[in-house]
């Protein structure tokens, strides 16, 4: 299997690749990479290059284009996934990395009533972002914001905003309104704290638009649901009629 690698755009021009310090040093010093040897790169931006390895040295990596891709391993859908930041940070983290697999195409920390005190450490975040990225077959760096209040989640721009909760109707179930009819091409999906989100706050998701559905009768942690969510999302994008996946992705 070829070895993913990634570049930021500013690292490749004119058909050749300058991989950066981190990566250099996996491809020679670990894997001992030698010129000729076929490698991919990912730039962040829906950017994917099969290459060939030109020069390798201690400190530096170079490598030239051979065949150019866009939008590889990514949904027809914008999927914005916003979690409540959680009390243990190993838990969020995950959280962080299975939505870079599954497909998301942002990441927002959200501070709600019953938002524990936690935080997530941006540079340890970046690095999880980008090893998952090139794991998972992606072209796009996962975005992630910075934490917003939930007043603030509910105003991102979305076709289709599903809040998620315990106590939501059975017959509103995520499955059931994925059923429907429509494609949206812009998906947020706002999953509460350990506790759930506030009756208050379920009230002023509707107010402002949100489908409040229920995830199964089971008791999920927050990180659960997220996965289990975003995973029916994943599914649902993939397999959108061609038309529309074509107008998502322009």
């Amino acid at each position: 299997m070829t070895t993913t690698f990634y570049a930021p755009p500013d690292r490749i021009r004119d058909g050749m690749i300058d991989l950066p310090g981190d990566e250099t040093r996996h491809a020679v010093r670990v894997l001992r990479m030698r010129p000729g040897d076929a490698l991919v790169v990912v730039d962040g931006v829906g950017g994917w290059y099969e290459a060939e390895l030109v020069d390798a040295s201690k400190s530096r990596a170079v490598a030239r284009v051979i065949r150019t891709r866009r939008e590889v391993g990514e949904s027809p859908f914008e999927i914005t996934l916003a979690l409540a930041l959680l009390k243990q940070r190993n838990r969020f983290e995950t959280a962080l990395e299975k939505a870079v697999e599954l497909g998301v195409r942002r990441f927002v920390p959200l501070v709600t009533a019953r938002t524990e005190k936690g935080g997530l450490k941006r540079s340890r975040a970046e690095s999880i972002l980008i090893a998952a990225m090139k794991q998972s077959g992606r072209s796009r760096l996962m975005d992630l914001s910075e934490p917003v209040t939930f007043d603030a989640a509910l105003r991102l721009d979305a076709d289709l905003k599903l809040v998620a909760h315990e106590q939501a109707d059975p017959a509103s179930s995520l499955v059931r309104v994925l059923a429907g009819p429509a494609y949206p091409e812009r998906v947020l999906l706002m999953i509460g704290p350990e506790g759930g989100f506030t009756g208050e706050e379920v009230t002023r998701a509707r107010s402002a638009g949100g489908r409040v559905v229920s995830l199964g009768p089971r008791r999920l942690r927050a990180e659960t649901a997220a996965l289990a969510a975003a995973s029916a999302l994943m599914l649902w994008g993939d397999a959108a009629p061609t038309s529309v996946s074509a107008s998502a992705s322009t």
